[in-house]
């Protein structure tokens, strides 16, 4: 089955990097072309109608950006219905709603016959140069049967969990624990600080105990260093906090950490920090605490 990846930005540059390693031939689409060239040994592809194959990877940050990939001469349907290609895979990689996109997949489904899986990924970018990253899948089962080992090419855990929406639940779950995580550990780092601590001692005491993470062997420098430029932002990190709300008010549940921090990444994004990394967090606890 021909393969295209669109979106090669800080996590999909890496996934295809994995992908062409493995020998398998890969078409590009960005909408900056050059950071789709810059991989290498991909065949880079000028509109997303020019990428169509049989399996799409978009790696974007929310499901309205996916959307707009397939209407129009230069998108997606168009593309495909000119190469023929009649049943489609389409696979969202991104973290979005899983309320959303399971109305989406069935739209796409019952209107254009094209078949979406949502396998939202957890690991970082750290997680997805190393191949290593979590998928978590949800759509048809066979289709995601054999879409399996082009995933195993850059995760090293794959698990489908039901119909569309399911991977995208599952990822809300995780990120229940990562935003957590990252603030308990800001708040540690931020009281290390202020008092008189070596954050780095701090952490190696941290590492080797119950309270190591791989989001500490991930980030825990950054709290070192004090750099919050790129990674994972703080706004991708809210977004992905308002979907846990969407779905805890849908189940009738109220989840008051994760309430806890999605204040505090408000906070964090509307005093200007929402494009640094979400470990940035730490900042706003120092101001908070000023």
């Amino acid at each position: 089955m021909s393969v295209a990846l669109l979106g090669t930005g800080p996590m999909g540059a890496p996934i295809a990097r994995n992908i062409l390693a493995a020998g398998v031939p890969l078409t590009l689409w960005n909408r900056t072309a050059e950071k789709a060239r810059a991989i290498g040994g991909g065949q880079v592809a000028g509109t997303p109608a020019e990428a169509a194959a049989d399996v799409v990877l978009t790696v974007l940050p929310d499901l309205p950006q996916v959307a707009d990939l397939l209407p129009g001469g230069d998108g997606l349907l168009a593309g495909w219905k000119a190469a023929g290609i009649e049943e489609p895979v389409l696979v969202i990689h991104g973290t979005v709603s899983p309320v959303a996109v399971a109305r989406f997949a069935e739209d796409c489904r019952s209107r254009h016959g094209v078949t979406v899986v949502d396998a939202p990924l957890s690991g970082g970018i750290i997680g997805a140069e190393e191949g290593r990253l979590s998928t978590m899948a949800g759509g048809p089962r066979d289709t995601v049967r054999r879409l399996l080992p082009l995933f195993e090419l850059y995760s090293s855990t794959v698990v489908w969990f039901g119909e569309a929406g399911a991977g995208s639940t599952v990822k809300a779950c995780n990120q229940i624990v990562v935003s957590a995580t990252v603030t308990a550990l800001a708040e540690a780092m931020a009281l290390a600080t202020a008092a008189g601590l070596d954050p780095e001692k701090v952490q190696s005491i941290l590492a080797g105990g119950l309270a190591n993470s791989e989001v500490l062997r991930q980030k825990g420098q950054r709290w070192i260093d004090g750099d919050f430029d790129g990674g994972g932002s703080a706004k991708n990190q809210l977004k992905d906090l308002n979907f846990i709300a969407e779905i805890a008010k849908d189940s009738g549940l109220k989840l008051p950490l994760s309430a806890s921090v999605r204040g505090a990444f408000e906070l964090m994004v509307d005093t200007g920090d929402g494009d640094l990394d979400h470990t940035g967090i730490y900042r706003t606890v120092l101001g908070q605490s000023a």
